[in-house]
């Protein structure tokens, strides 16, 4: 039970540090957001059947190192959170007949019903208003989330639209408009590279000075 028992320590060890203390050590981070990563990214169904507080504290970790500065950090945070969404969009519809991984992923985010939606509105708040140099990389769990309750999607898009000066809403609700065009309900990497595309798109759109109006003659 080699690996059993060191994924057990390594659970151990992530729950025993608090996020505020690992962002305050840049090697300590890169290094402890790269375990969460592989955890996630190779070991989702072991990171989903950890009991609620293990699974809430590396929720937290996670959302907290998204909303980091430094890139490299927020890119293996992103990487985490898609895996943990991807997994959950694949188990769906979820019942009694599930795996014991994705009735545990149901229970969990059950019990954190804000979690994917304030991981959305972070996304895209990164991508709408920071210069994010690793917009790739928040493209690839934005799809995933954005599949797993589009109407919650739909509820932050409002949201967003209605947080812009009057004179941006309507901009930005075409920006909406156009970023699921021609995207399905698939995570195949075609569809992936898609909605990535889109995402550019979206932001240039979004960012793009509009056209000067021309002077009406008298």
């Amino acid at each position: 039970p080699a690996l059993k028992d060191a994924l057990q320590c390594s659970f151990a060890m992530c729950v025993s540090i608090l996020p505020s203390d690992v962002l305050g050590f840049r090697k300590v981070a890169r290094a402890y957001f790269g375990l969460l990563e592989v955890l996630c990214g190779s070991h989702i169904r072991v990171v989903l059947c950890t009991d609620a507080a293990t699974f809430g504290h590396v929720a937290a970790c996670l959302e907290a190192g998204l909303k980091c500065l430094d890139v490299s950090i927020s890119s293996q945070c992103a990487s985490a959170i898609d895996a943990l969404a991807g997994f959950y969009f694949n188990a769906l519809p979820i019942t009694e007949a599930s795996p014991p991984a994705a009735q545990a992923a149901a229970r969990h985010l059950a019990a954190m019903p804000h979690l994917f939606p304030e991981l959305l509105r972070a996304l895209f708040e990164m991508v709408l208003f920071e210069d994010c140099t690793n917009q790739w990389s928040l493209s690839r769990p934005m799809l995933s989330l954005i599949l797993v309750n589009e109407s919650i999607f739909n509820e932050l898009k409002a949201q967003l639209v209605a947080s812009q000066p009057p004179d941006r809403r309507a901009r930005l609700a075409t920006c909406f408009d156009k970023l699921m065009t021609d995207v399905t309900r698939s995570l195949e990497a075609k569809n992936r590279d898609l909605f990535t595309q889109n995402l550019t798109v979206f932001r240039h759109e979004f960012h793009a000075r509009p056209p000067a109006t021309a002077p009406s003659s008298s």
